[in-house]
């Protein structure tokens, strides 16, 4: 059996474009819909890593008596802080794995002891400045809420 091609047998161009803008309409749509996705799911994972640090924290507080200050941070987690106020019983690191991750868009977490924004006054300020990369604004994720 013999196949005859036909000189004139193929796709023209418009049959190509066509199928060329359906794929292109169709990524499209996936992009338009996985953006809000992506964004909420970067939000849970802030939350999250928030919510894992202050139990350390809180972890710390149980051993020491005291939160960590401001400037020995969440770097008081992992090692016994060599600064005022020292910890008299440091049972960490708090973490595992003992690392401090950036928030999800790269930043690193804000840790403030004593608290300033905080309403607990025995507490601490620990927050992401959220996808705008700014404090103080209403993406911020934190820790009191």
């Amino acid at each position: 059996m013999k196949l005859r091609l036909n000189k004139h047998s193929g796709f023209t161009l418009i049959e190509i474009m066509l199928v060329v803008a359906i794929i292109a309409l169709l990524v499209g749509t996936v992009v338009v819909n996985i953006g809000p996705q992506r964004k909420k799911a970067f939000i849970t994972q802030a939350q999250n890593q928030i919510s894992a640090y202050k139990m350390a924290l809180q972890n710390y507080s149980l051993d020491s008596g005291i939160y960590p200050s401001t400037e020995q941070g969440l770097r008081a987690l992992l090692s016994p802080p060599n600064s005022e106020p020292v910890p008299s019983k440091w049972h960490g690191p708090y973490l595992d794995p003992a690392v401090i991750k950036p928030d999800p868009w790269g930043h690193d977490y804000i840790y403030v002891c004593p608290p300033q924004q905080n309403p607990d006054p025995e507490g601490f300020d620990l927050y992401s400045m959220g996808p705008d990369g700014r404090a103080n604004t209403d993406d911020d994720i934190v820790s009191w809420r």
